[in-house]
């Protein structure tokens, strides 16, 4: 297996616990969609993943229709992605991908996360060379034989394939993400979910005791509303 199978082995059920605050990202992920691509899921392919993300969480229905509705708003707060870089204690790597609607808020609430936990915040480009960005698809694995899927894909981009007990996962560059979702709707197998994520190149492994100074950071960053998503290079062991 590669390392995009062992990066979500070890992430999963580690962040995002909360169910409101996957609620509230989600969200935003609508929004940004529908202001990019309109409101109709059949012509905007964007709002499409998200909306299979938001069912795939249980979001309810209702939930999914009203950030739509509202995201149609001219006045709805128009959201943008911002990627902060820095360093944790102990020397690992930290980027973290913001959705925000005031960038002044974001930066002085992230800097004030680095600067209470003892890391600093870096300059663009300081660290995101340190991990490769990625795209996945999480599909049913009924009737399917991964080893020929992967075979198939690959001219599409596909890298890793494999099962777990989510179903089948496929992981490509960033770049292959609209490729393969045309390729999988044209074979009519359905999205389950998708997304990026950004894989460590690679991790450092930590004492206790260091672990949890460099969690006592990512905490405090990740409960931050304008947070999406944080990644990090510590060597991360499954509980």
């Amino acid at each position: 297996m590669g390392r995009a199978f062992e990066f979500r082995k070890a992430r999963k059920m580690k962040r995002w616990a909360s169910m409101a605050k996957t609620f509230t990202r989600l969200g935003k992920d609508i929004v940004m969609a529908v202001k990019e691509g309109g409101p109709d899921p059949d012509a905007n392919a964007k709002l499409r993943a998200v909306i299979q993300n938001a069912k795939a969480a249980n979001m309810p229905k209702d939930n999914i229709e009203r950030a739509i509705k509202r995201a149609s708003d001219k006045n709805t707060a128009d959201y943008k992605e911002v990627l902060f870089e820095g360093y944790a204690p102990h020397g690992i790597a930290i980027l973290i991908e913001t959705a925000t609607d005031n960038n002044n808020r974001t930066v002085a609430n992230i800097r004030s996360y680095f600067n209470k936990c003892n890391g600093s915040l870096g300059v663009s480009g300081s660290v995101e060379f340190m991990f490769d960005h990625t795209c996945n698809f999480r599909i049913n694995a009924e009737g399917i034989d991964p080893e020929e899927l992967e075979l198939e894909l690959i001219d599409f981009g596909a890298e890793e394939i494999f099962v777990d007990d989510d179903g089948i996962l496929i992981y490509a560059p960033f770049e292959s993400f609209g490729a393969i979702q045309k390729e999988l709707e044209n074979r009519d197998i359905e999205i389950l979910s998708s997304g990026f994520e950004r894989i460590p190149q690679v991790t450092k492994e930590l004492s206790p005791e260091e672990v949890a100074d460099v969690e006592k950071l990512l905490e405090k960053i990740e409960e931050d509303d304008d947070v999406q998503n944080v990644y990090h290079t510590m060597k991360e062991t499954e509980d």
